[in-house]
């Protein structure tokens, strides 16, 4: 398991065992680099604990357990969870400003409790086979027990064809689910489970008067932003900052340079195709914010040469190739030394940033109004395509985003029209494997039950908003596009938008402080003002998109891609409509890039995803190599280090 694990932790490998038990971690050292190896254990041995992760108030917390008693032996801010624990029991976790996903074993109590931070930044997969309990960071340290079934779980493929991604009880691979973000899981002596959440993002129901003024809101704002990204600094290594050259990454950059007063380094993605690229406004901001500015810039090759490297770093079925670019520019910051990057990722959430927000506001708008002529129009100010593209043939706009419209109560209504369009692709799946879901299990169903027991008090917007955060960001944007492809090259992510202050700062905010027509991200550009120059402050939200059939298709294009889209290579995985996926595989073929619709091109790269999930992780599986043990504790006894063939 810890062999699987190396990518995230390349600096150390510290194991511990006790009678019926084991922890293994590998660690990359940022914080103690000489005291923090892990296991880390509190003054008796009693406790023992491993973590993924960081608690940035590790300072401020050690002061205050001092206080009460507790001895400390490291400067890690691991040890902090072992003391805290100790001294407040469950309520820990409200005092852990940070990401994090730890286990901790009581050997006195026989008890093991794990946990995972307020949004899930940090990944924790766990499973039980037979009489085993066990917990990873990553999906395929679990396919290393021996009753793992290396299979794809059908349940997994109609999430992400349908909500971009799994929901947490289930994961690409059958019995192997993750622990759901903010929520903490305890193992008693007997072996029972006790499951909890331990927070929960509440947004501001509508009406009643403003909490201040929007000024007063922004100078707020901007102090936590600023004190969010200091404590996201702190570490025993140097921490350089993502520059996209959109608000979100600048905001983050300038508070960073503002916090650190050295020379910051930046880096950034650039593309060969134009129509992705956005090097010039990275060299804007940086040169406005005198920020030195690493760039990569990536071709269509370059995508299709990591993909498949993604997708076993991602562990689930991906509808982007927008990771790829992604992995490249974490590669440029290890190649850098850097081990630490601060990102803007969490401000679109939180924020109200995406179209998606304000094409439920004039939806829900129009429907006030069915007959009007006018109020549709008004999707023409977020979505110009629509006057220039067949789309924008009679009656498109009504029939597309009219669908559902009058339905206001649904508790999906903002996204039912992404859930319905994205289900399209559920066609190129075998019927049979639809059919054999059970009654009540399909995606949509199972994220209404997620939904909390006061979900109908938000406002609309906050409804809207609440969604996107427990789909797209937690189940594809921090750890497909975020945490996976970081760790895969042993980088370290730090967001300070997601410091859980900022969040519920945002989320008591009356909407228009949030959306205001049609203008988004309003308190925020106002706190950013001071920091950065008009035209970034003002810059309207420009997605982040990859090339997509111009790397797989055409002239250079790698024999994988062929290969696995060959009729029995489809039939082998088991999952697809073979008929289905062929007449797609021959129009994007014969097609120029421009003629196949983004939802031709999502289809292509699920289908080339599961097949490339399917050939690296169930039919040969890349097995890696044991590592060599840096730190090994027995009870409470460093005992030994050296190979795990030696040590064990």
């Amino acid at each position: 398991m810890a062999g699987e694990l190396g990518h995230r932790g390349p600096d150390g490998v510290g194991l511990y065992l006790d009678a019926g038990l084991g922890l293994v971690n590998t660690r990359l050292s940022i914080v103690d680099l000489a005291g923090g190896d892990q296991p880390i254990g509190n003054e008796d041995g009693r406790c023992w604990v491993v973590q993924n992760g960081e608690i940035y108030n590790h300072p401020e917390l050690r002061r205050e357990l001092e206080a009460l008693g507790h001895r400390f032996r490291t400067d890690s801010d691991t040890e902090v969870i072992v003391h805290a624990y100790e001294a407040w029991d469950l309520a820990c976790l409200d005092r852990f400003n940070g990401p994090f996903a730890f286990a901790l074993w009581d050997r006195q109590a026989r008890t093991l409790f794990l946990a995972r931070d307020r949004f899930g930044v940090r990944p924790l997969f766990l499973a039980r086979f037979g009489p085993d309990f066990v917990f990873a960071s990553e999906a395929k340290a679990i396919l290393r027990h021996p009753r793992a079934r290396r299979e794809l779980d059908p349940l997994s493929l109609v999430d992400t064809f349908t909500l971009w991604a799994p929901l947490p009880d289930c994961t690409a691979f059958p019995g192997i689910r993750e622990l759901p973000p903010g929520h903490w899981l305890r193992i008693g002596p007997d072996g029972r489970q006790e499951e909890r959440c331990w927070w929960e993002l509440r947004f501001r129901p509508p009406g009643g008067p403003p909490p201040a003024s929007e000024e007063e809101k922004a100078e707020e704002l901007a102090w936590l932003l600023e004190d969010a990204t200091r404590l996201r600094l702190r570490a025993d290594v140097p921490v350089a900052a993502y520059v996209s050259g959109g608000l979100d990454s600048s905001a983050i950059a300038a508070l960073a340079r503002k916090a650190g007063g050295a020379r910051l380094q930046g880096f950034g993605i650039g593309f060969t195709d134009p129509r992705f690229d956005e090097s010039p406004y990275q060299d804007r901001i940086a040169g406005a914010l005198g920020v030195e500015l690493n760039r990569i810039s990536i071709s269509p090759p370059d995508i299709a040469a990591l993909f498949p490297e993604v997708v076993s770093l991602a562990e689930k079925p991906l509808l982007r190739t927008a990771p790829a670019p992604m992995l490249a520019l974490a590669a440029l910051v290890h190649e850098h030394g850097f081990k630490v990057v601060l990102t803007g990722e969490g401000a679109d959430e939180l924020f109200a940033g995406y179209d998606l927000f304000r094409e439920s506001q004039i939806r829900r708008f129009w429907a006030r109004e069915p007959g009007s002529t006018r109020r549709p129009s008004l999707f023409e100010r977020i979505y110009p395509w629509l006057t220039r593209s067949v789309s924008s043939a009679p009656g498109f706009t009504r029939q597309f985003f009219g669908q559902g419209m009058l339905d206001a109560e649904d508790p999906l209504y903002s996204h039912r029209i992404r859930f319905g369009t994205t289900s399209r692709l559920l066609r190129f799946l075998d019927p049979a494997l639809l059919h054999a879901i059970a009654p009540g299990k399909m995606p949509t169903e199972r994220l209404r039950a997620r939904l909390p027991g006061d979900f109908g008090t938000f406002s609309d917007l906050g409804k809207a908003q609440y969604l996107e955060i427990i789909t797209f960001l937690q189940g594809y944007l921090l750890h497909s596009q975020g945490d996976r492809m970081l760790m895969g090259r042993s980088v370290e992510g730090r967001f300070p938008f997601l410091d859980h202050r900022i969040a519920e700062f945002a989320a008591a905010l009356p909407d228009a402080m949030r959306l205001r027509g049609l203008r988004d991200k309003r308190v925020l550009r106002k706190a950013m003002a001071p920091l950065l120059p008009p035209d970034v402050v003002s810059r309207p939200k420009r997605p982040y998109r990859a090339p997509i059939l111009g790397a797989f298709l055409g002239p250079g294009a790698p024999e994988y891609v062929a290969d696995l889209l060959e009729p029995a290579r489809l039939a082998e995985t088991g999952v697809f409509s073979g008929r289905s996926v062929g007449l797609l595989r021959d129009k994007c073929r014969r097609s120029r890039e421009d003629e196949v619709s983004e939802m031709d091109e999502m289809a292509f790269v699920g289908i080339l995803s599961i097949q490339l999930l399917h050939e690296r992780m169930v039919k040969s599986p890349r097995l890696a190599a044991l590592p060599e043990v840096t730190r090994r504790v027995v009870g409470d006894r460093l005992v030994a280090h050296g190979p795990f063939q030696e040590v064990l």
